[in-house]
């Protein structure tokens, strides 16, 4: 038996944005079903808003996305935050997105792309556990952690 997890990120008007960013750093094609595509009317408020969104690549990359229904305003508290607060990272983000490459010129190609409009919480750079660590929040405030992956203990 095998198992997969993938995830689903929730939007308030922006899955499509975020699909197409993800593609141009990861590689793949955005793939959006729309309410209207599903029959709600094309001239309805939120037809346009996704209802089934993905980028996946044949490396392994997977990401789902979908705009919750009931207009574009995000409710206030909805999305978490990171901070600096004497020299520690707090953060009241429900998840992050983890990326782990096998090389530090890999993540780090993806960490130039996704730094793009982010707000960088720490940089990437070499580790205690990792040749490169690093996280950022995008801009559409999802929290992603890139490292590259360590040899396996002898």
């Amino acid at each position: 038996m095998s198992i997969t997890t993938t995830p689903h990120l929730n939007f308030h008007g922006q899955a499509r944005a975020a699909l197409e960013f993800y593609g141009t750093v990861f590689g793949g094609e955005a793939t959006v079903t729309t309410y209207g595509d599903l029959g709600m009317p094309k001239d309805v408020p939120g037809a346009d808003g996704v209802v089934f969104g993905q980028v996946e690549t044949a490396e392994g990359f997977r990401v789902m996305a979908y705009d919750i229904p009931g207009g574009t305003e995000e409710p206030a508290g909805a999305v978490g935050s990171t901070r600096r607060e004497n020299g520690t990272t707090i953060t009241t983000q429900p998840f992050f997105v983890s990326v782990r490459g096998e090389s530090f010129d890999e993540v780090e190609a993806y960490w130039k792309k996704l730094s793009d409009g982010a707000s960088v919480v720490e940089p990437l750079a070499a580790s205690a556990w990792s040749a490169g660590f690093g996280m950022l929040t995008d801009r559409f405030g999802v929290t992603w952690s890139l490292d590259v992956a360590s040899a396996p203990a002898a």
